[in-house]
């Protein structure tokens, strides 16, 4: 499985949290302390951010995202990128490939549709024999057309990107609970475990989910108005550093805003 994280609050640099701390995601990528299904992230790793500002002028435009397939901690411009980028909403996913799942750039996390981004941690069991071919024949053709590479993790996101597409101005927390939902019901019918620890990014909003219908499931936490980064809310599979992280309800979907109110928007059976 994978490290993901999220970040919305005031802009800061990307190091703040991809390099500076004592457990940051660079760390993660080589030393995770939870990871129950891997030794090391080191399969490729990626970057998405929103909002950039120049000059005290915010850039209107898509979000921005780098993926590489080298582990994070082989990328030599990681750190000169990472210092320039200033962004106040983010992700980043470091990913540890499952069984058959080749090293390519298509197979690495964010995902984007329009304005959102999108990062998982977790696996659809037996994937290729299991859930592939029905998750496909649900799909409208934009959404099927999308797919660039392998991974489950890209097609629960067409899964999403079909829901956003069929109901126009349908609110992407609820696209979200429609999309988990259709999952857990074919998981369940054919026997087989998922595990969907979520964040979907927009420049203003986080929606995240932890789930898993078999175990507990992948650690995530939320850390809020912290000393460090006041006014803002962190979601991490780690924490970071040392301060007052809370691990994340196992099967809520919530929705944070700008304002930074946390919302339980709903909980998976």
């Amino acid at each position: 499985m994978c490290r993901i994280l999220g970040y919305l609050g005031p802009q800061i640099s990307l190091d703040q949290l991809v390099l500076n701390p004592i457990h940051s995601m660079l760390v993660q990528s080589y030393q995770p302390k939870e990871l129950k299904s891997a030794v090391l992230n080191g399969d490729g790793f990626g970057l998405g951010w929103h909002g950039q500002t120049v000059d005290g002028r915010t850039l209107e435009s898509d979000p921005f995202v780098y993926r590489n397939i080298l582990p994070m901690w082989n990328d030599r411009s990681l750190e000169d990128l990472c210092r320039y980028i200033r962004a106040s909403s983010f992700v980043v996913n470091l990913r540890s490939a499952t069984n058959k799942m080749p090293v390519d750039i298509s197979n690495c996390q964010p995902f984007q549709y329009k304005q959102m981004l999108f990062v998982h941690n977790g696996l659809i069991e037996n994937f290729f024999e299991s859930l592939q071919r029905p998750i496909r024949e649900k799909l409208c053709d934009y959404a099927y057309q999308s797919i660039q590479g392998l991974t489950d993790s890209e097609h629960i996101f067409a899964l999403l990107v079909h829901y956003l597409e069929m109901q126009p101005g349908i609110d992407i927390a609820e696209a979200m609970h429609q999309t988990i939902k259709t999952l857990v019901s074919m998981a369940n019918d054919a026997g087989v475990r998922i595990a969907a620890n979520i964040i979907l990014s927009t420049p203003d909003r986080l929606i995240a989910l932890r789930y898993d219908n078999q175990k507990k499931a992948p650690s995530l936490y939320l850390l809020k108005n912290s000393k460090r980064f006041p006014h803002s809310i962190i979601l991490s599979s780690e924490g970071l550093f040392e301060d007052g992280w809370k691990e994340y309800n196992q099967s809520e979907l919530v929705s944070i805003d700008s304002e930074l109110t946390v919302k339980s928007y709903a909980t998976i059976d």
